[in-house]
């Protein structure tokens, strides 16, 4: 018997289409902006309350209906509510929260909001779908997924200052393993393709398409590259050190700041990835040129909003004049190299 079929699951079919647009409308609407004052401590508290009441109408929702006798319609269409009424809260409370408090922060709340909503409208379809006899493997995963959603709520940055490190920590981790990759290419020897391409080898007779091997010149292009992706992860590190030390967000003038910082910092892992993409034999030169000229650019606009944000100070002017001059060094050194080559 399906779920469709017995009565109490009817009420279920049109709260699936509810949540999904309520999904849709905290993923893209906006906040509600308020010239009173906002006490983010209070914003915080509230919420929690809210996700954990979503939390256990879920459970009440998954026990109801993971065994017979299953509810009646009457019974379902109450529980159907119930849930109705924790989402609609949870998403009222979420937008609560203005932009004025940051837009780091506020993404994350969202993109948590929406992880719960989602996970909500999975296990009501996994219900709907299920049959009648026993608690389905599926519908046990489901139900851990909404407590999994609504457990990241207490380890969420509570303001935009620990947000926009998140988002920090996040760029460095993508740029390490990008440094990491290239590392290993070059150990593995003269062949970076050499794991891929060999199943594809009839015989025994090695390939002989140059393509697939670095010249001397290339690695020498691929060093100055290192060296600029490198100045990458350190702009990316120090910053992360200095907004943890200096970060504040007790005016609109700072916030806004750490959202600057946040938002042009995440367009570095992109145009780490472009260049390396342009690094693997064949080498690219135009290609290469092209993204290390990006890069280098970024990272020095960044580092021009990092000396006019209220992160830098006098010590953090150091490495800001540092980092300005290795990147004028790496890029003016694969310029020199990929100019040999043409």
């Amino acid at each position: 018997m399906s779920a469709d079929s017995c009565g109490g699951k009817v009420a279920l079919r049109n709260l699936v289409n509810s949540i999904n647009c309520i999904r849709d409308r905290v993923r893209d609407g906006e906040s509600n902006e308020s010239d009173g004052a906002f006490n983010l401590s209070n914003f915080w508290d509230t919420l929690n309350q809210a996700v954990k009441a979503v939390s256990q109408e879920a459970t009440k929702l998954s026990l109801a209906f993971s065994k017979p006798p299953l509810p009646s319609q009457q019974d379902g269409e109450k529980l159907a509510d119930s849930i109705m009424k924790s989402i609609l809260t949870l998403s009222t409370v979420y937008y609560w929260l203005p932009k004025s408090q940051g837009l780091a922060l506020r993404r994350l709340v969202r993109d948590a909001t929406v992880d719960v909503l989602e996970g909500v409208a999975q296990l009501v379809e996994v219900i709907m779908s299920s049959p009648l006899e026993s608690l389905s493997q599926e519908q046990l995963m489901s139900t851990g997924g909404v407590w999994s959603a609504c457990d990241q709520f207490p380890q969420l940055s509570k303001d935009n200052k620990a947000a926009v490190v998140v988002v920090l920590s996040c760029e460095i981790r993508v740029v390490k393993d990008a440094i990491e990759e290239i590392e290993q290419a070059l150990a593995e020897g003269e062949d970076p393709f050499n794991d891929v391409l060999d199943d594809d080898q009839d015989g025994d007779e090695p390939r002989g398409n140059q393509d697939t091997y670095w010249s001397e010149n290339d690695r020498q292009v691929i060093g100055a590259c290192q060296g600029l992706i490198k100045a990458a992860a350190a702009c990316l590190r120090k910053l992360t050190s200095a907004v943890k030390s200096n970060g504040d967000f007790s005016t609109p003038q700072n916030v806004s700041q750490l959202d600057d910082l946040a938002d042009i910092s995440k367009e570095i892992s992109p145009g780490v990835d472009d260049l390396a993409l342009c690094l693997y034999p064949p080498m690219d030169y135009n290609g290469v040129e092209t993204n290390v000229c990006k890069l280098a650019a970024l990272l020095k606009k960044i580092l021009e909003i990092i000396r006019s944000s209220h992160v830098c100070g006098e010590s953090e002017l150091t490495w800001v004049q540092f980092l300005d001059g290795a990147i004028d060094h790496n890029l003016q050194k694969a310029k020199d190299l990929i100019q040999q080559e043409s």
